[in-house]
């Protein structure tokens, strides 16, 4: 079940919990929105951002994984993967 999270500095609090596993940014070029999804542990929380100075500083200060991975997720997404190893190969 999502849940959309409308102030900055919540979401990077999420963000930096144990239980998030996945990071997803998403660029919508007609509306020129950016969405922002966590996937933790009961929810996947959502940041919708209209500024893109402001987006450019969130990708910029999500915490960095062991693991992080940036893998194309679909032609207008970009995916942030800090699960382990296994689930890799």
């Amino acid at each position: 079940m999502p849940s959309e999270v409308s102030d900055i500095k919540q979401f990077i609090e999420i963000c930096r919990r144990k239980d998030a596993s996945s990071a997803r940014i998403k660029k919508n070029k007609k509306s020129n929105q950016i969405k922002f999804k966590v996937r933790c542990h009961r929810l996947l929380y959502t940041l919708v951002l209209k500024d893109s100075d402001k987006a450019e500083k969130l990708k910029q200060s999500l915490p960095p994984g062991e693991n992080n991975i940036l893998k194309p997720w679909d032609s207008n997404a970009i995916r942030t993967n800090t699960m382990d190893r296994a689930h890799d190969q």
